[in-house]
């Protein structure tokens, strides 16, 4: 029996989160405000079989499939939040399982940087797919377990606070987010990233 890691739904995706994964997806690639559902599992290849049930159950499509090491990846999303919950609610069925089962997130570290420095920032910069972080903004760095998580952590924190998606690492051992903007700001972003993990069962390490 296949383990549930995670069992994401987002009621709109934003803009920069959205952008920053169409860099690396695959699949059919996604749209401002539609719905998305991120499901990880172990053991990764059991994603294939889940794959096939979500698509052919409703009018979703499919952006990501990565079957990793360990882990089995998938998102499909639609402008139909209706089609997103009938083939998440399919997946489940087949698991036979329900969303609660799913992994509790786990705030592994979570960290703020005033003023950044332009040698780290362009270290930075070196490595990522998202925008760009400037010398003098402020810097917000979050990890946790299941890696999926980070996506749901930047969608929220977009929603919340005017700041910048500069990365977010969500296929692997450890999810990763970072995120910049004014010293006013990212509090906002960052209060907005622990609130939704802590509503899914963080516990902070």
């Amino acid at each position: 029996m296949a383990e549930l890691r995670s069992f994401i739904f987002i009621d709109q995706l934003q803009p920069q989160t959205l952008s920053y994964v169409s860099t690396w997806m695959r699949g059919s690639l996604p749209r401002s405000g539609m719905a998305a559902q991120i499901i990880e599992i172990a053991p990764g290849l059991d994603i294939e079989a889940l794959t096939d049930i979500a698509v052919k159950h409703a009018d979703v499509r499919a952006g990501i499939l990565v079957v990793e090491r360990q882990f089995g990846y998938l998102e499909f999303h639609s402008r139909d939040t209706s089609s997103v919950r009938a083939s998440a609610a399919a997946v489940l069925d087949a698991l036979g399982a329900s969303a609660s089962d799913a992994t509790k997130p786990t705030i592994l570290g979570s960290k703020v940087i005033t003023n950044i420095d332009h040698q780290h920032a362009f270290l930075i910069n070196r490595n990522k797919l998202g925008s760009m972080v400037i010398a003098g903004e402020t810097l917000y760095t979050l990890e946790m377990q299941p890696a999926s998580y980070a996506i749901i952590a930047a969608n929220e924190a977009e929603k919340a606070a005017n700041i910048k998606v500069i990365d977010y690492r969500m296929i692997g051992a450890n999810g990763r987010v970072y995120l910049s903007g004014s010293e006013a700001e990212i509090p906002n972003a960052r209060h907005a990233a622990e609130t939704v993990l802590a509503s899914l069962g963080a516990e902070v390490v």
